[in-house]
């Protein structure tokens, strides 16, 4: 593959999240684009650039309020009638699309700069019914369709135990697999390893899920939480979460001409569709499809990787049938322990390489090899691969 010249070759030159909050916890008060605006603010604050040369933000979001989230959410960062929005809906792989989007645009020329990211608060998420077929009473319900019946359309618990069931995923490699993740973000905060990407919001700066006080003994206590004769918990599966992430994208000349010292580099991206009633296993599919058309993209050269772990079991079902260690993904915790907002999350994980890649640009330039992976509802994935760039 031929590289691209400086002028459209996409790299994110600042990445900003805020705490990831419980639903109904530190957040709960908060509306949707005041979650979004302190990444947003932030992001675009450690850039010499201005809110009036934005072409466009660009959010993922997943479970409400409606309307054009990214707009709004603008609007409130910085009051600016000039900068345009866009929402854009893949479910939990919403944030990572919006960032993907923003890469090929700046590929395509159609522009080089833009905010991209995702946003989700579980605690102000609509309540939702649909009007009775029959005028009876209205009819309502949690989540979207995101397969017809006729193929399958299982709740994500139950889909991550048909996943644990069909690969083969013992309950023990679950909780082993979550109790990991807890203890790594654990120690992450201890180490600060979070305090460059995290925007302060409301008074907190510390993501309010991981958990000390989880031990071998009490998850294997833990009944199975969505199926009688099931191995996924409450423990080995994330929680509800709300949180945003946000994301500078431009290109490589226009990061250069502004003296920036570091970037990642967005390399390709890849989709991919799998059962729904497997959804897990998305991820899977999405790599296997980037690696078959960018074979320089091998595994075998990765040396960083974020995974969504939104259950330990497919999580793991994953790693399995790519032939990767189940302790290389996600050296500071996962969203088991840190949460999963859906529209955000993977943002998020675009965000967490940007600060683990950084030091490495420094010593190696465009020596490592990064992804991240995210499962969807409705069965799908979504791979993306970066480097380390010093502009």
């Amino acid at each position: 593959m031929s590289p691209l010249p400086p002028e459209r070759c996409p790299v994110i030159v600042a990445a900003r999240r805020s705490p990831i909050g419980r639903a109904g916890g530190m957040f709960r008060a908060l509306d949707i684009e005041d979650l979004a605006a302190a990444p947003l603010t932030a992001a675009l604050a450690d850039t010499p650039f201005a809110p009036a040369e934005i072409d466009d933000v660009i959010l993922g979001n997943a479970a409400g309020p409606g309307g054009n989230v990214a707009r709004l959410s603008a609007l409130t960062a910085w009051g600016n009638v000039s900068v345009p929005g866009l929402t854009v809906d893949r479910q939990c792989g919403a944030g990572f699309e919006a960032v993907i989007l923003a890469c090929r645009l700046v590929q395509s020329g159609a522009g080089d700069l833009y905010l991209a990211g995702g946003v989700e608060s579980q605690s102000r998420k609509p309540l939702r019914a649909l009007p009775a077929r029959d005028g009876g009473a209205p009819l309502p319900y949690d989540r979207a369709r995101f397969s017809p019946e006729s193929i399958g359309d299982p709740e994500m618990g139950a889909a991550a135990d048909a996943v644990a069931a069909r690969f083969s995923v013992s309950r023990d490699r679950q909780d082993a697999f979550a109790l990991r993740s807890h203890a790594r973000a654990l120690a992450a905060q201890a180490e600060g390893a979070f305090d460059t990407e995290i925007a302060p919001l409301a008074g907190h700066a510390l993501d309010e899920c991981p958990r000390p006080d989880l031990t071998p003994d009490r998850l294997a206590r833990l009944r199975p939480a969505f199926t009688p004769d099931g191995t996924v918990t409450v423990a080995n599966a994330c929680p509800l979460n709300d949180g945003a992430a946000a994301l500078v994208v431009t290109s490589r000349a226009r990061a250069r001409a502004a003296g920036l010292p570091y970037a990642l580099g967005f390399e390709d991206a890849a989709a991919a569709g799998v059962d729904p009633n497997l959804l897990g296993i998305g991820p899977v599919a999405s790599t296997q499809k980037l690696l078959s058309r960018r074979p320089d993209l091998s595994l075998d050269r990765l040396t960083h990787l974020e995974f969504n772990e939104a259950f330990a079991a497919q999580a793991l079902a994953c790693l399995d049938a790519l032939h990767l260690p189940e302790t290389f993904p996600n050296p500071h915790g996962g969203a088991i322990a840190l949460g999963h907002p859906f529209g955000a999350s993977g943002a998020i994980l675009v965000t967490r390489l940007f600060a683990q890649l950084r030091p490495v640009s420094q010593t190696a330039p465009e020596g490592a090899l990064a992804m991240a992976m995210i499962g969807i509802g409705g069965g799908q994935g979504l791979t993306a691969a970066f480097r380390p760039l010093t502009p």
